[in-house]
């Protein structure tokens, strides 16, 4: 049994979070991985996971070894890839964390598409809201929807990103249309509990770079999805990514207000951990989607 084998069992059932559990992701006896961990750790002389019937944590080495090794895992696993893109044939698995924003989504077709025209690739999407740790959580790549704050990933980016403020027409008729960033702080308005103003609305000003505008409402709610709907209802007026809130937009269900008050500058980015080698798998995909959201542009 060679240690790479035993690097391998090691960091499934950390990044499974239990032996029983990588034993059902990967296909593998639960007592056979407990064996490969028992023998790395008799090879290295330390003791890598606490374990008891009930919890599961690593030591401080389990730390030290599970970050350097999954480098190693991931750099073996890359030169494997760069061998078989040569011979046309690029195969594994991609650890992607994603927003459940983008996922649910008309964009989220993309990766969709990704899986239909790759399929010796396993797509492994871990959609959460929050900025994962690409190195420490073992992902490949992650989605982000941001204005992207400096860091030593890489960052590619697929397409810009806006929000419009909307309100639905009935809404409108009953309150009429806003006309400066202030008449917010006195209108109904939905707070996405998820983004990232909050209930502090940012604007651009006249006089000065930005102002913000304290808003409240009927709704507080994690998800955009669910603010959209009840802008839609006429519950209040909300800050939307364009493209959710555009189907609703060009079926006159919604109706933008202040476009031009608005700061925009984000984008849709793919960034994946600085790295010697990108592993081929990942390039194809990052390749797919920026000609995915190019061609959209372009439709």
């Amino acid at each position: 049994m060679d240690t790479l084998t035993r690097m391998r069992a090691f960091i499934d059932v950390v990044e499974a979070e239990g032996f029983s559990a990588a034993a059902r992701k990967i296909g593998r006896s639960k007592a056979l991985l407990s064996k490969y961990v028992r023998e790395l750790e008799d090879e290295l002389g330390a003791l890598l996971l606490n374990r008891t019937t009930r919890q599961f944590s690593l030591t401080e080495a389990g730390h030290t070894y599970y970050r350097r090794a999954s480098e190693i895992v991931r750099e073996v696993d890359s030169l494997a890839d760069d061998v078989r893109e040569s011979s046309g044939d690029v195969r594994g698995r991609i650890k992607l964390s994603a927003p459940r924003t983008f996922a649910d989504a008309p964009i989220g077709q993309s990766l969709v598409d990704f899986a239909k025209e790759h399929a010796d690739i396993v797509l492994e999407i871990d959609l959460d809201d929050r900025f994962v740790d690409l190195v420490e959580e073992g992902f490949d790549l992650a989605i982000r929807i941001s204005r992207l704050e400096s860091s030593s990933l890489i960052a590619k980016r697929l397409a810009p990103f806006s929000v419009r403020i909307c309100g639905s027409p009935e809404l409108i008729a009953k309150h009429g249309m806003p006309t400066k960033p202030q008449d917010f702080a006195r209108l109904p308005c939905i707070v996405d509990t998820n983004g990232r103003w909050l209930s502090n609305w940012p604007f651009k000003g006249e006089t000065s770079d930005t102002i913000s505008v304290s808003v409240s409402g009927p709704m507080e709610v994690n998800s955009p999805m669910v603010a959209r709907a009840a802008a839609v209802s006429g519950l209040g007026f909300a800050i939307l990514p364009d493209f959710i809130a555009s189907p609703e937009i060009i079926g006159g269900r919604l109706v933008p207000v202040l476009d031009d008050r608005i700061l925009q500058g984000g984008g849709i980015f793919a960034v994946y951990p600085h790295r010697r080698y990108l592993p081929a798998k990942v390039r194809v995909l990052v390749d797919f989607l920026a000609q995915w959201f190019k061609a959209r542009e372009a439709a």
